[in-house]
C-alpha cells in the first residue's frame, strides 16, 4: 500500500463514517518484542483537545486489548479498505488471548514511524498516537437513558485520548 505522511491539518476523513461504517483497527503494544494486540473499533473521535491533535477511543475492560492499553503508552489506528471487512470482523469478534487473530485476519504488522505499536501493511491510513489522558465512563453521568442500554453487562468503557504524533495515508486521506 502506498502511503505518504499527512499533517493533521491536511487529514481528510468523514468523521462519523470512518468510525460507524468503515471501522478502524486499534493496536497497542510493542512491535519489536511481538507483544501487541489489535481490535476493531467503531466508537471514537478525531479532533483537537488541549491544543493538540488527538483521537479518542474507548475499550471495555473485558477486552484483551485493554491490558495492552493499560501497559503501553502508545497505540495506532488503521483504516482498511472494503475488501478487508471480513478481517475487521475477525479482529472485532475473536480474542487474541487464545489465538493469532491477526494472522487469521490476513494482516501484516509493520513498524510505525514514531510509536512502538505496529500499523498494518494493508492499511490505507495509519495514525500513530501517544496516550495523554484516560477516564472511565460513569453511568451516573449518562444524561440520555438510552446510553445505559449499551451496557447490559455493566462493562463500561475506559476512554483514552491519544495525541496524534504521525499520520500516513493514501491520497484519499489528504486534502492536498
Amino acid at each position: 500500500m502506498k502511503r505518504k505522511p499527512i499533517p493533521f491539518s491536511e487529514l481528510l476523513i468523514q468523521a462519523h463514517t470512518i468510525w460507524s461504517r468503515q471501522w478502524l483497527v486499534l493496536t497497542c503494544g510493542d512491535f519489536v518484542s511481538s507483544k501487541f494486540n489489535s481490535m476493531t473499533v467503531g466508537w471514537g473521535s478525531f479532533g483537537t483537545m488541549w491544543n493538540v491533535p488527538m483521537a479518542q477511543v474507548v475499550v471495555r475492560p473485558t477486552r484483551y486489548t485493554y491490558q495492552f492499553m493499560e501497559q503501553y503508552g502508545t497505540f495506532t489506528l488503521c483504516a482498511l479498505g472494503k475488501k478487508y471487512r471480513d478481517s475487521l470482523k475477525i479482529l472485532g469478534s475473536c480474542s487474541g488471548r487464545d489465538r493469532d487473530k491477526i494472522s487469521e485476519a490476513g494482516l501484516t504488522p509493520i513498524p510505525s514511524s514514531k510509536v512502538a505499536a505496529p500499523g498494518f501493511a494493508q492499511a490505507q491510513l495509519i495514525v500513530e498516537l501517544k496516550k495523554i489522558y484516560w477516564d472511565d465512563f460513569k453511568p451516573g453521568h449518562f444524561l440520555d437513558p438510552s446510553i445505559e442500554k449499551q451496557y447490559p453487562l455493566k462493562d463500561y468503557h475506559r476512554m483514552y485520548f491519544g495525541e496524534v504524533l504521525a499520520i500516513s495515508g493514501t491520497e484519499s486521506y489528504s486534502i492536498i
